[in-house]
């Protein structure tokens, strides 16, 4: 699973950041920073939620990407 964030269509709403605090933070700008592309499949619900949440549509989720070891 890989989760990919476009800064450029990025608001800042906070959704992301609220729904998935694992995975998502603002950075200085106010914009939304990945901080783990690879997350644990655990979190799925959470990233699926955050992506349908995001009012920018700036989140895409890919499920079929293979995990890195």
């Amino acid at each position: 699973m890989l989760i990919t964030a476009d800064r450029d269509r990025c608001i800042g709403a906070g959704l992301c950041v609220l729904t998935a605090p694992e995975v998502f933070e603002h950075d200085d700008d106010g914009l939304v920073h990945v901080l783990e592309q690879e997350p644990d499949a655990r979190l799925e619900k959470d990233l699926r939620l955050a992506q349908q949440l995001c009012p920018a549509h700036a989140l895409a989720l890919d499920t079929a990407a293979p995990h890195s070891t």
